[in-house]
């Protein structure tokens, strides 16, 4: 039997708060929520980005970030039956030169994280619309966009303001939490 193929995002989809630590750790203090809705959270720094982009480099931005609830246990079950690609973004638009640290980072945080992953479906890529699959799971809408394949919008703090009906048109399903996806991807398989 063929597998269906999964496209999966890893930053606000597998882990949270990596940036949002790392800035907090900059700046001495707490980060203030805010119903910003940026994807790019470092631009709330104003002039002090700069800096903060200097300190960026020094560290490894996955020794700051927390794994997103249920996430391992059902990305294991899930991977019993679907083939799943984590597709990930590598290069920050600010630091593009961090590149190849960033990749190596996110490599070992998969393999010390998720070791029944398998590592040749790793994808880092700066353009996600070159990728194939059944289904595709990403904070990005724009990663969304595209081919036949069933689309989920995993919600994270950036896209909460897009509605249903804008989800609707473009054929995406919004989903919450891995609990849900849960139900969404396993209910066949669970009979």
């Amino acid at each position: 039997m063929n597998k269906k193929t999964i496209m999966l995002d890893m930053d606000d989809v597998i882990t949270i708060q990596g940036l949002s630590n790392l800035m907090e750790k900059f700046l001495g203090k707490k980060l203030e929520e805010t119903n910003n809705n940026t994807y790019y959270r470092q631009d709330l720094l104003g002039d002090k980005k700069e800096d903060f982009f200097k300190f960026f480099v020094t560290q490894n931005l996955y020794d700051n970030v927390d794994i997103v609830d249920n996430c391992k246990e059902v990305l294991e079950e899930i991977c019993k039956y679907y083939d799943v690609y984590i597709t990930t973004d590598y290069i920050w638009r600010d630091v593009p030169d961090y590149a190849g640290d960033n990749m190596r980072n996110k490599f070992n945080y998969l393999n010390e994280n998720f070791p029944f992953l398998d590592r040749k479906k790793y994808v880092f890529t700066g353009s996600k619309n070159i990728v194939k699959c059944d289904i595709r799971i990403d904070d990005k809408i724009e990663n969304l966009i595209g081919d036949d394949s069933k689309k989920y919008l995993f919600t994270a703090y950036h896209n909460k303001t897009i509605s249903k009906e804008e989800l609707d048109q473009l054929g995406i399903v919004r989903v919450n939490s891995w609990l849900e996806l849960s139900k969404i991807l396993l209910t066949d398989y669970k009979k």
